[in-house]
């Protein structure tokens, strides 16, 4: 039995999130029935980081075990060609036994692309989310400084979040404007259900002078979901990387289309 790891790339827009349900409309149940009809066999997938309705994904990982025989690039081509234009697998690696798609990983990392113009760009929509007021992109920043560090994320994860901890710790979050678009990219051991969403909310108030800079120490504190902003549209959410220990997984920089290919980092 051989395990396998799988870099996965996908439009979010025509599903239902990540994770398997019965109607079968999400990313995991289209990408297992693809490795199944390659494979000949069932396959069952471990993912990175699950995704909601609509987030998209540039830098998934995932590990199954199977006991075919097949090179890296057979994996890659012969399972693209059953799966929709939506989703693709940009890499495959077979990987040591002990390897964990989750567990394994060191940190996650999603950028939020915010399209800020007076009027919608058809060619933006479900890939960007929209707001047409202008933003304070100074404020925005020094606001998320407040987010670095381990904190008691409470206040920024949803109602349905089922994680035993919201202490999670934030690495890196930049804002880069880039034109009409701004960019919000953050990194972090892992993320709560809705927490980058939320965030967002949060830092589009701010953006928008409807609250102060202090409002995210603000939240921070409360540690009160009710008292926070409202969830940001998934849009603009993109999941970009999933790091491991040096080892773990071959250099994968460079391989796929992303961001970069956009012009956007």
């Amino acid at each position: 039995m051989a395990r396998l790891a799988l870099g996965i790339a996908y439009d979010g827009r025509p599903w239902q999130g990540w994770q398997k349900q019965p109607n079968g409309q999400t990313v995991q149940d289209a990408l297992e029935r693809a490795l199944a009809t390659f494979a000949t066999v069932p396959v069952h997938t471990t993912c990175a980081g699950r995704t909601d309705t609509a987030v998209h994904a540039l830098g998934q990982v995932v590990h199954f075990d199977c006991e075919i025989n097949r090179t890296e690039e057979s994996w890659v081509r012969g399972v693209n060609a059953h799966l929709p234009e939506s989703i693709s697998v940009q890499w495959a690696q077979h990987v040591a036994d002990d390897f964990h798609a989750r567990f394994s990983a060191t940190s996650r990392s999603y950028t939020y692309v915010l399209l800020n113009s007076r009027v919608r760009q058809p060619l933006w929509a479900g890939r960007a989310g929209w707001v047409f007021q202008p933003l304070d992109v100074l404020a925005m920043t020094q606001a998320a400084k407040a987010l670095l560090g381990e904190h008691d994320f409470s206040s920024f994860r949803s109602s349905q979040c089922q994680a035993k901890s919201p202490v999670r710790t934030i690495s890196a979050l930049n804002i880069v404007q880039k034109g009409s678009l701004i960019l919000v990219s953050l990194q972090g051991n892992a993320f709560l259900h809705h927490m980058v969403r939320n965030i967002m909310g949060a830092l589009v108030q701010i953006g928008q002078g409807r609250a102060p800079v202090e409002y995210m120490t603000t939240l921070l504190a409360l540690k009160d979901r009710t008292q926070g902003a409202p969830t940001f549209a998934p849009d603009g959410l993109y999941l970009t990387e999933v790091s491991y220990p040096q080892g773990a997984l071959l250099e994968r920089k460079g391989l796929g289309f992303g961001l970069q290919e956009l012009g956007l980092e």
